[in-house]
């Protein structure tokens, strides 16, 4: 079980919760909030983001690119050979399966519409790193992240309860999204030397090192002066954001002081901070000014 665990990276779960909690919360005061589609958004999100990792782990271990040894970070159970790739396979699948089931409940109460926003959300999800031709090696892996972590995610939770995409919940996304998308940027920054010597291309191994160093400084900044547009909406509160501020100096500061390696893995760890902290101020100053 704790290997289970740990190949579920629970370090990038921050990414799940914080889009649920923000658009929970962007939907105060535009409609009833009903606890058990909040829960269920919850439920979604956290197994697509368990899903994707252990589909992740499946599919660069049966390639090659997680060998033994040739990486750095958390572990990989196909590619250490502590699971067989078809339990890990079956993982991923089961993870995928909880978040249909939950997100059923929800197209069944809300709209159908969901179902086709499932669909792709799972279908991104395995071809990230899985199929003939997986987008994550092209170095799109960013964008998915951005799209389907940030604005889906977000946006997908308000609609839940208001029926309705709101600008305010839209507006939202685009910083929930950059933080989720700055875990994977310093992920991918750390396996820059490992992804190049498997051919995995990554937006990481396209920019190199020094620009994909100033790319996460920007997705960390980008969250905090979107913060006065969203206080513009009518929901003053969101100005609370702004005192997650000081958590983002230590990652920023490793990563320009050029951290690599076993280094950048506390640097993960602290981005998944930053994120969880900015989205539950966020999420409170929009609940308390909804």
């Amino acid at each position: 079980m704790k290997d289970w665990l740990a190949g579920a990276r629970p370090r990038t779960l921050p990414a799940a919760v914080v889009p649920v909690a923000v658009g929970t919360a962007a939907a105060v005061g535009v409609a009833p909030i009903v606890a058990w589609r909040a829960v269920a958004a919850l439920v979604v999100s956290l197994a697509l983001q368990v899903g994707v990792n252990y589909a992740n782990d499946y599919s660069d271990g049966v390639r090659g690119t997680d060998a033994a040894g040739a990486r750095v970070g958390p572990i990989r159970l196909v590619g250490s050979g502590i699971k067989a790739p078809a339990a890990v396979k079956r993982a991923a699948f089961l993870a995928f399966g909880v978040a249909a089931a939950a997100g059923l409940s929800l197209a069944a109460a809300v709209g159908w519409e969901l179902l086709l926003v499932g669909v792709a959300a799972i279908a991104s999800a395995w071809f990230y790193t899985g199929g003939p031709r997986p987008y994550g090696y092209a170095g799109l892996g960013e964008l998915f992240v951005f799209v389907f972590f940030g604005v889906v995610a977000t946006v997908g939770s308000t609609y839940v309860h208001t029926g309705d995409v709101t600008g305010l919940s839209a507006a939202a996304s685009v910083p929930v999204g950059l933080l989720a998308t700055a875990l994977l940027v310093v992920n991918n920054l750390r396996d820059i030397p490992g992804d190049t010597e498997a051919g995995k291309r990554t937006l990481a191994v396209r920019l190199g090192a020094p620009r994909t160093r100033a790319l996460y400084v920007v997705l960390l900044a980008v969250p905090f002066l979107v913060v006065p547009p969203l206080a513009a909406f009518g929901r003053i509160g969101a100005v609370v954001a702004l005192a997650a501020i000081p958590f983002a100096r230590v990652p920023v500061t490793r990563v320009l002081e050029g951290a690599v390696g076993g280094a950048l893995i506390p640097v993960l760890g602290a981005t998944g901070r930053v994120q969880l902290i900015y989205g539950a101020l966020l999420a409170v100053g929009l609940w308390l000014s909804g």
